[in-house]
């Protein structure tokens, strides 16, 4: 707040304290405002150079906070003394500010914070986000933001612990949330301010994760961020708001439930829809439709959600985003595996509407068959390039081709009979088998990237340390394993079909690449015996039962 903004003080009548509007000056002429402005750069230089040579310990610490909380008291006496005279109390606001921008000095100072929390100055502090001005509430809101930056808190975990307790103990979350309520983003101030809010949440949850659950149970935080995610209009506020949405879904089963109740499902499909024929302008636009889809996906773990997402039509507008082909074509490949996933009815609208036409055409296309080798004159084989070597381009790319072919294997999981079955079939006989040679082309390329990464697992050598079997099994998951145990359950379906044709061709592959049924057996073995209880003992039973019938079908 500058001191022009306080001095102003018609807009503080009645006892309030709202903000002087923007574009009102107290300056007279060009002249007069010359002079302002070369006083107050200088009034500025003196005071960074004086907070520079600040030797911040606890002796400055104390001396600080005993001014601030004088500062306090001369505010809250004169605002009761004068509630109807802003003028007797605006001087006082001007102290209280000014002391608050003193206290930043402490962020330079992590390992003081467990004092400054001692000294019980952490209530007075909150307090003054509810105050009548909010230049004083948004000054509170920096403070808050630079004492809990993360780059002030690295290293400092055990002082970082101690603040962000205090600051929760003494309902920081909810504070923070009402007075980002009343700021408006047609100030620059207060739209500067929201972002502030917002990092400083962000940086709550870093150090206590489980106040991402606390914001959603104690506050309207979630119904703030789908409200500022609904608007049209794009601003950096709405991408942070679209990451603070993300942060808060990726982990929580209960956020997820709540902010599908919240009716959150329908307002993310109305956010993404704005890009169904267009692309972002910007970077920052096109990273905060990915956080959308980053918060849809994690909306569709829980099954309530998968059918709220398939009752708002979902499955059909992700579908016409993939026609499309902007800029949204793998995001909506995402969020239909992620809706389709152990989720029938998903599969059977995705059916229904025509969608194994555009999934079938993605699976066929070439240009998401990424995973290059390099292919060396001294040595027959091909040489798999290692995931870090990949562009970024590229590892979009793989992981596209490897949602097309989990959102195969969840089509065949969700559809078990009928004509929607027989067309899902039908789609891998159809011009010569071209879809089986499509899948085994798959097939070989991960089995030698898995192939690959297994003997650089088993030629290494560690200090003192043995890699045990779980991490190895990770490793190749990470590898491609996971895509290959996808394709290999595919070409399980298509075996237990007993369809002659679809069964030569596997078999003429396989022979071609002088590999036999086995081959596929022992993929189908490892990943049945490595099926986990996540989703409890009877699904896991019930999961390898599926992979048996198939081992024993080869």
């Amino acid at each position: 707040m500058e001191v022009a903004d306080a001095l102003n003080t018609n807009n503080h009548g009645g006892g309030g304290g709202g903000k002087r509007k923007r574009g009102e000056s107290v300056s007279t002429s060009t002249a007069a405002t010359d002079v302002v402005d070369l006083s107050l750069l200088e009034a500025v230089e003196k005071s960074q150079s004086a907070a520079a040579d600040v030797v911040v310990d606890i002796k400055t610490l104390k001396k600080l906070v005993l001014s601030f909380e004088r500062r306090l008291r001369d505010n809250i006496a004169a605002r009761l003394k004068h509630p109807n005279n802003p003028d007797k109390f605006a001087d006082s606001e001007v102290d209280l500010h000014d002391d608050l921008q003193k206290l930043k000095v402490l962020a330079g100072a992590p390992e003081l914070y467990p004092d400054l929390v001692n000294l019980n100055t952490i209530p007075s502090l909150l307090n003054l986000l509810s105050h009548d001005n909010t230049d004083i509430a948004i000054a509170v809101v920096q403070l808050l933001q630079d004492l809990t930056d993360e780059d002030v808190l690295e290293d400092n975990d055990e002082p970082a612990r101690v603040l962000v307790e205090a600051l929760i103990e003494n309902n920081v979350l909810e504070l923070l949330v009402q007075n980002l309520h009343r700021l408006s983003d047609s100030d620059l101030d207060e739209m500067a301010a929201v972002y502030n809010t917002l990092a400083t949440i962000e940086n709550l949850i870093e150090v206590k994760p489980a106040a991402a659950e606390m914001v959603c149970e104690r506050t309207r935080l979630v119904r703030w961020l789908l409200g500022k995610i609904k608007a049209r209009e794009f601003d950096s506020n709405k991408q942070y708001a679209s990451e603070i949405l993300a942060i808060l879904l990726q982990s929580s089963m209960a956020n997820q439930k709540k902010v599908g109740q919240m009716n959150g499902v329908d307002v993310l499909l109305q956010a993404v829809a704005m890009y169904k024929s267009k692309d972002p302008k910007s970077s920052d636009e096109a990273e905060m439709l990915e956080n959308l889809f980053d918060c849809l996906c994690c909306l569709l773990m829980p099954l309530e959600n998968k059918e709220r997402f398939v009752k708002a039509e979902g499955v059909e507008l992700m579908i016409i985003i993939m026609k499309q082909k902007k800029s949204a074509y793998g995001s909506a490949v995402r969020a239909l595996d992620f809706a389709m996933t152990t989720y029938p009815p998903a599969c059977e609208r995705f059916v229904d509407v025509l969608g194994l036409k555009t999934a079938f055409a993605a699976f066929m296309d070439r240009r998401f068959s990424l995973f290059q080798v390099i292919r060396s004159s001294e040595l027959k084989d091909h040489i798999p390039i290692p995931v870090n070597k990949r562009n970024k381009k590229e590892q979009y790319q793989e992981e596209l081709e490897e949602r097309i072919i989990s959102l195969i294997a969840s089509l065949f999981g969700g559809i078990l009979r009928g004509s929607r079955r027989e067309r899902l079939l039908s789609k891998f006989v159809e011009n010569e088998c071209e879809k089986i040679d499509r899948l085994m082309e798959l097939y070989m390329r991960y089995s030698d990237r898995v192939k690959s990464e297994t003997e650089r697992l088993d030629n290494l050598v560690f200090d003192d340390l043995e890699m045990d079997e779980e991490e190895k099994y990770n490793r190749k998951l990470e590898s491609g394993l996971y895509t290959l145990q996808l394709i290999a359950v595919i070409l399980g379906h298509l075996w237990c079909s007993e369809n002659s044709q679809m069964r030569a061709r596997i078999e003429l592959l396989l022979k071609q690449q002088k590999l036999t049924k086995n081959h596929i057996r022992d993929i189908l073995q490892e990943y049945h015996d490595n099926i986990g209880d996540v989703d409890g003992l009877e699904e896991k039973e019930r999961a390898q039962a599926k992979i048996q019938k198939f081992i024993s079908a080869f």
